[in-house]
């Protein structure tokens, strides 16, 4: 085990696949990885990091299994749902090796942006869900998730981490590219699009929006059953969503939990006015014509 313990102590390197920042471990892995054979009946789930990832994961398994809570503890989320850019030193298997172990139909989990998807997800015209959660929160919640996990370069201080979201200098890149990618794919593909701030203000209509894209009936009982388990308390306190099972030398919840806060405006905490004010020209201008628009608050 300690030799383990020695190699995940050793943080990712960022490289540039496409111009976009990412971990070193998915540029050794890229043959394989753009050349992942997607399923027509594959379901994606892909955010931007820290925008709600494992909640839809969650959600996502509840629909599936009509709200069957039990079915739900059958397996951690890791593998639920596998993340298949995801290459951690051996021996844990990869989440690219759960994947191609995994039956049909499959759930699986990425945070690529849209240009860096595998094709065949596309070409085999595979239903995807993207979540897109308001830049500051993401930024805050981003912040606190380098300072807890092993696989990250230290964050250094809050001002110097912004300065780096803002320019795209963090793992997968622009949040603003992200965003906007993905939003301009949906017209083209089978994407439905939600927002983190739609889901926590109203989660049985959001809920019902997951359902029926995925051609998923539900009774009111059901729905009100799927909200319930999906709480962000009940979530926090649920070993097979929280991350808990995760050793501390990989994720260091003492430091700062997985599951943090969960609402929308803790960015209030960390921003300054100015930083603020900053965030806001800039999401202005790169976001002014494409009709996104996010909430900062509820």
């Amino acid at each position: 085990m300690e030799s383990l313990e020695n190699k995940f102590i050793k943080p990712s390197k960022l490289v540039e696949i496409e111009g976009i920042p990412m971990p070193s471990e998915v540029l050794e892995n890229w043959n394989l990885i753009s050349g992942f054979q997607a399923r027509p009946d594959d379901l994606l789930l892909c955010t931007y990091p820290k925008s709600g990832t494992t909640w839809i994961q969650e959600i996502v398994d509840m629909v599936q299994h009509r709200g069957d809570a039990q079915k739900c503890a059958r397996a951690s989320i890791i593998e639920r749902s596998p993340y298949i850019e995801l290459f951690p030193p051996k021996p844990i298997p990869s989440g690219f090796e759960m994947a191609l172990a995994m039956p049909s139909p499959r759930t699986l989990k990425s945070h690529f942006p849209v240009q860096l998807l595998p094709t065949s997800f596309w070409e085999q015209n595979c239903k995807i869900i993207y979540v897109a959660r308001n830049a500051k929160d993401c930024a805050v919640s981003y912040f606190h998730f380098h300072r807890m996990l092993a696989l990250f370069e230290d964050p250094g201080k809050w001002e110097d981490f912004l300065g780096n979201f803002i320019a795209g200098k963090v793992g997968y890149g622009s949040w603003f590219d992200h965003v906007r990618g993905w939003w301009e794919a949906k017209d083209h593909h089978s994407i439905l699009y939600l927002f983190y701030e739609d889901i926590k203000e109203n989660p049985a209509r959001e809920i019902q929006k997951v359902a029926q894209f995925l051609n998923i009936e539900l009774s009111e009982l059901v729905l009100d059953q799927i909200v319930q388990h999906t709480t962000f308390e009940r979530m926090k306190k649920n070993p097979m969503a929280n991350y808990s099972n995760v050793p501390s030398f990989v994720m260091d919840q003492n430091v700062s939990p997985f599951m943090r806060k969960g609402t929308v405006g803790n960015w209030k905490e960390h921003f300054t006015v100015a930083q603020s004010q900053l965030l806001d020209e800039i999401c202005t201008q790169q976001l002014g014509n494409t009709g996104l628009k996010f909430r900062t608050e509820l």
